[in-house]
């Protein structure tokens, strides 16, 4: 169950700004320049004949040209300009402002028109490109139903870059008949090659994770693909050519699914057993109403960087493929797993304090427990707490994810429901 979006604090864009200026759905961006084009004349009149502001009627079409379409700047611009005429002929001759001004008026409206008509085209620009951007988060982030695989879960991604929208984090869930399986992850670095790299990932796992019967061969088909993309970025010259990523798998091998691609609404009041790999990313946390505890550090190695680890032929497999962390932990009905990216733990207030995750999530639980069996609920506790720490600036690309075995339901007995 994804989250919606929050808007962090930054300006707002043209879009927006239209949004703003409707009144019960309909559209209210013509009453500016009106109420301009009725207050001038009046400001004129008071003013008296020794100080004439009817030329500030040049206004009119301009506040129009920001709000308005073309049309509608157009006519502003028209009655700008009569009122012009009418208002300043109502006074003595010795006191009219004349052609010069009328002059002006006529100019600013043309260039009104031609302001607004670049306005309205530059924005169906950005609005094309935020709907290609938007598509690629959807593509890259694909919508998860509320219960999958046999998994309750919630998440939030704030994208550190409010246009781009996307970044490099990323997150999934693949059933298949082996177990479910979840993957969440962060990659180095930022721009349109950490997206790269991220949606590489994502499709290495989607396919790995269905057919690959043993998690540490899902490892190593992700190290195996991201040293792949590396190498290529190299070879073609790419300055990002040293990029790795940070990542946590989770395997739930008793979940199986064999009838259908997302698994049987299978549900359960048992423990629950969970593999998990950790690639040098943070920790996962296990949160109970008892209270939060770090299941494993992260010092495993990046995805992309297992060349740097010496292997020795004649030592034990591991868990997770070459230099991997691996760990099998039970997972009991009211706990889940709490996995965040580095915006979350590297998220610094005004003083420069990084945001204290699990003493933070201890004091919450510690105040409401059910909590804990909501992922929901544990992923707006994170949030509320990461915002309200930053104070609504983030730095870096935040992804807050949890996940519990599934009560059916898609959220857990009592949960609050989304909006």
């Amino acid at each position: 169950m994804r989250m919606p979006m929050p808007r962090a604090r930054r300006a707002q864009d043209p879009v927006e700004r239209q949004q703003l200026l409707r009144v019960r759905g309909r559209s209210v961006a013509w009453l500016p320049p009106l109420m301009v084009l009725c207050a001038v004349p009046v400001l004129d009149w008071v003013t008296g004949g020794d100080f004439r502001v009817i030329s500030w009627l040049v206004l009119v079409p301009g506040i129009a040209a920001a709000f308005c379409g073309v049309w509608t700047t157009a006519l502003f611009a028209v009655l700008a300009m009569l009122t012009y005429v009418a208002g300043d002929n109502a006074w003595p001759h010795q006191y009219r402002t004349g052609l010069p001004d009328f002059i002006l008026l006529a100019v600013g409206g043309v260039m009104s028109v031609l302001a607004c008509a670049v306005r309205l085209r530059a924005q169906e620009r950005m609005l094309h490109m935020r709907a290609v951007v938007d598509t690629t988060r959807k593509i890259l982030l694909r919508q998860l139903p509320p219960h999958v695989g046999g998994l309750d879960h919630a998440e939030v991604y704030l994208a550190a870059d409010s246009e781009a929208r996307v970044g490099g984090d990323f997150y999934d869930i693949q059933p298949s008949p082996h177990g479910t399986r979840v993957l969440l992850g962060d990659v180095q670095g930022k721009g349109l090659g950490a997206v790269e790299a991220a949606s590489v990932l994502l499709g290495t796992f989607r396919e790995a994770a269905y057919y690959e019967a043993a998690p540490g061969t899902v490892a190593e088909r992700l190290e195996t693909r991201m040293i792949r993309h590396v190498r290529y970025c190299a070879h073609v010259g790419r300055d990002d050519a040293e990029r790795f990523a940070t990542a946590v798998l989770l395997d739930f091998p008793e979940l199986r699914s064999e009838r259908t691609d997302w698994g049987p609404d299978t549900t359960g009041v048992g423990t629950l057993t969970v593999d998990i790999v950790n690639f040098g990313h943070e920790p996962p946390l296990l949160v109970s109403p008892d209270g939060v505890r770090v299941l494993m550090p992260g010092d495993g190695l990046p995805l992309g960087l297992s060349e740097l680890e010496p292997t020795d032929p004649t030592g034990p497999p591991t868990t997770g493929g070459p230099g991997r962390v691996g760990i099998t932990v039970r997972l009991a009905p009211d706990e889940s797993l709490l996995l965040v990216t580095d915006g979350v733990t590297e998220a610094r207030d005004g003083d420069g304090v990084f945001f204290p995750l699990r003493a933070y999530l201890s004091r919450a639980i510690a105040a409401d427990p059910r909590a804990a069996t909501d992922p929901v609920a544990l992923v707006r506790l994170v949030h509320a707490g990461v915002l309200g720490h930053t104070g609504g600036h983030l730095d870096d690309d935040t992804t807050i994810f949890a996940v519990r075995r599934g009560t059916g339901t898609g959220r857990a007995p009592g949960a609050t429901v989304l909006p």
